[in-house]
């Protein structure tokens, strides 16, 4: 793909995993189908994968076209019956969306194809296995079809009824007619009515209509319903027959040339039955089209408007709503410097009448600048299907491989998050969904022993709570086995047997968050190798969320995940400690109080304060960050902060006020400094510290020493 554009390659990366991810997720849409499939769904998968082999031709990807070709006929091989749909041949169509997207990573990152075999060797699967023989009879041959009709059926329309005359289905012939200013929402109504109680076969023009501004349709209409049900779905002005059986020795079937041809010619150019002749090509397109489309142009301006494209959406990379974003934190700090020379110009008594023209002009550009960062927060958010429809397959293909019945229920797949975020949130939910597979959910017979259906359960949900998403990832299976857990922690020299008695039962089950931990028996291919849970947690925690988890012995395990809609513009209570500033996300503020500094206690080694009689612990920004302060205050502000269920109070020295701010990436050396998500300039420019609400509350409730010790910080 070196001989295009960056752009046109970056074009064909963002429409072929458009059309990948579409094609997983109808595939997984079939395999629920079982070996009956949804025939128009079925035709939805066959036209993505040609779409996706046109694609990648244009391109010169050849591995993904060869590849692509491959899925197309075998998908073909099975609308067509002459291949079952069954649990092998899903399990083959299911590899080529991962490969694919493997080819696609490659392709955008421009590294060296190694792809290659790999698309080669499953390409030969697909064309691989032996297709169904011919019948030895047709069935069409006993239905009283005219000839008329039956020559211009195409192939697959002729299977289509051929496959429901073999299961008993009536078949029955509904013919309408339209004006022609109306006919194509009239007809795409009347097929939306239709196949709520069968399958509309075939759409044939007919030249019954003997209004010259009106046209006829007969539909070859298959259903299991009466036929005053498909009557009164058609509507009064149709009329429905059923096609008759053939009372005499059937009438040889077309030859195999003319239906040959016939298949090849779409749909508008078909010959009707005997009658006048019908309409005009041009007035019988099924396609959309005003009414101006029917008569001829007078000038070019009909050929101009037929060349514009019927999208209303553009692609974006997301590098460039990074860039307009930091460039909209940049003009939050202008306006903040606005508004600090008018502040300033009112009060050292200048020109009053230009003071107040520059806090005019300040409020309308903070308006405005309001508008902007919400039209580009907008267009970063992205629903959380995108990766929740990965994860479908992943279940399918796991679950088959360890031997286990699975139920994979999904909810809230159209929560947005920040692109950025849904990105970075497929590996943890990954390992997350894998360890229940493989570790919660029982096997069959064990399940059957303990009372539980055979077939697992694995729940993912998602919930938009205010500023923040909650993704819960829920088994019911054996859930955690405490004791197995002390046992572990011993073993691996993490705490003594008298710390862990210590231990409340939350802080035990936080220790299979450290690195190394695993409680399985044995080393699987799936986990068991200690490199899972804590790489969540990590992951989490880079995002500025928290996990939590809870489980009952027998009963499953919950993991619940809080995590901000987005980490780009936030509004922020920037607060003063020691001299220093910092900047606090106003997403996680709870409340603020002010305190006498006699209120606060001692509570098993932390400080903590009585809120509205629950006690809440208390964390001193300043010994956090080992900051060297003056005398200590008779009374001091306190930041309620909270995530998920966790509650912590951050007592600081003074409160500054609230801004609108653009966190920035720490450099390399600070990247790993606990409890600091980045960097932002305020519009004094000066650069201060965003704190990671998320980071600070795991420290803080985490264990001393245990898994969660403190690390040290600069």
């Amino acid at each position: 793909m070196s001989e295009h554009s960056p752009k046109a390659t970056s074009e064909f990366v963002s429409e072929a995993q458009e059309n990948i991810d579409a094609l997983g997720r109808d595939l997984l849409r079939l395999d629920r189908g079982g070996e009956d499939p949804d025939p128009e769904l079925l035709n939805q998968v066959f036209r993505a994968a040609h779409t996706l082999k046109g694609l990648s031709s244009m391109f010169g990807v050849e591995r993904m076209s060869k590849l692509a070709h491959a899925l197309e006929d075998q998908l073909d091989d099975v609308r067509m019956g002459r291949r079952p749909l069954d649990p092998d041949t899903v399990d083959l169509l299911l590899e080529a969306p991962e490969l694919f997207s493997r080819i696609i990573a490659e392709e955008s990152e421009g590294r060296p194809p190694e792809t290659v075999e790999a698309a080669a060797r499953l390409a030969e699967r697909l064309r691989g296995g032996a297709r169904g023989g011919k019948p030895s009879g047709d069935p069409l041959d006993a239905l009283d079809l005219p000839a008329a009709v039956r020559n211009v059926l195409t192939e697959y329309e002729e299977h289509r009824l051929r496959a429901n005359v073999q299961k008993g289905i009536a078949l029955l012939r509904v013919k309408v007619s339209f004006q022609l200013e109306a006919f194509d929402r009239e007809l795409s109504e009347l097929n939306a009515r239709l196949k709520k109680h069968g399958e509309v076969v075939s759409t044939l023009p007919a030249a019954e209509a003997r209004d010259p501004q009106s046209i006829g349709f007969e539909l070859l209409y298959a259903s299991r319903e009466p036929e005053p049900v498909v009557q009164l779905a058609a509507g009064p002005s149709s009329a429905v027959e059923r096609v008759p059986l053939r009372a005499g020795p059937p009438a040889a079937p077309p030859s195999a040339p003319v239906a040959a041809a016939a298949a090849r010619q779409p749909v508008p150019e078909r010959p009707a039955a005997p009658g006048p002749p019908p309409p005009p090509a041009a007035a019988i397109l099924p396609a959309p089209a005003p009414a101006s489309a029917f008569s001829p142009p007078t000038d070019g301006a009909a050929e101009a408007t037929s060349l514009r494209s019927a999208s209303q959406s553009v692609r974006v990379d997301i590098h460039k709503l990074d860039r307009l974003m930091n460039a909209v934190g940049e003009l939050v700090l202008i306006r903040s410097s606005l508004a600090h020379v008018a502040e300033r110009q009112k009060g050292d008594g200048g020109d009053p009448v230009l003071a107040g023209e520059l806090q005019r002009l300040s409020r309308a550009l903070e308006r405005k600048l309001s508008e902007l960062q919400a039209g580009i927060l907008e267009v970063r958010m992205v629903p959380l299907d995108q990766v929740f429809d990965k994860l479908a397959r992943m279940v399918r293909k796991l679950a088959r491989e360890v031997g286990k019945e699975i139920e994979f229920v999904v909810a809230g797949g159209d929560v947005e998050l920040d692109k950025l975020i849904v990105e970075e949130l497929s590996d943890p939910l990954m390992h997350l969904i894998r360890n229940s597979i493989d570790h919660g959910i029982e096997a069959p017979e064990v399940r059957r022993r303990s009372g539980k259906p055979e077939v697992g359960r694995v729940r993912l949900h998602a919930t938009q709570r205010g500023n923040h998403v909650q993704i819960v990832v829920e088994d019911d299976g054996a859930g955690l086995d405490e004791e197995r857990i002390r046992q572990v922690a011993v073993e691996r020299g993490l705490a003594t047997s008298q710390a862990l008695a210590d231990l409340s039962r939350r802080e035990l089950l936080n220790l299979v968050f450290t690195p190394g931990f695993s409680t399985a028996k044995k080393v699987t291919a799936l986990s068991g190798r200690g490199v899972g849970l804590d790489v969540v947690k990590t992951n989490i925690a880079e995002l500025s969320g928290i996990i939590d988890l809870s489980t009952t012995r027998g009963l499953g395990t919950r993991f619940e995940i809080t995590l901000p809609v987005t980490l780009a513009i936030l509004r922020a209570l920037v607060v003063s400690v020691a001299g220093r500033v910092y900047a606090v996300p106003l997403n996680s503020v709870l409340e603020i109080l002010e305190i006498k500094a006699s209120e606060v206690r001692t509570l098993s080694t932390r400080e903590v304060i009585s809120l509205r009689g629950s006690t809440l612990p208390l964390l001193r920004l300043g010994s956090f960050f080992r900051l060297a302060g003056g005398p200590q205050k008779e009374r001091l502000f306190v930041v309620v902060v909270g995530l998920a269920q966790e509650r912590l109070g951050i007592a600081v020295d003074d409160l500054v006020g609230q801004q609108d701010i653009v966190v920035k990436p720490l450099g390399k050396a600070l990247a790993n400094v606990r409890g600091i998500a980045g960097a932002t300039d305020l519009g004094s420019r000066r650069t201060v510290l965003v704190l990671d609400v998320g980071a600070i509350i795991e420290e803080v409730i985490a264990p001393e020493g245990i898994g969660g010790a403190a690390e040290e910080r600069s």
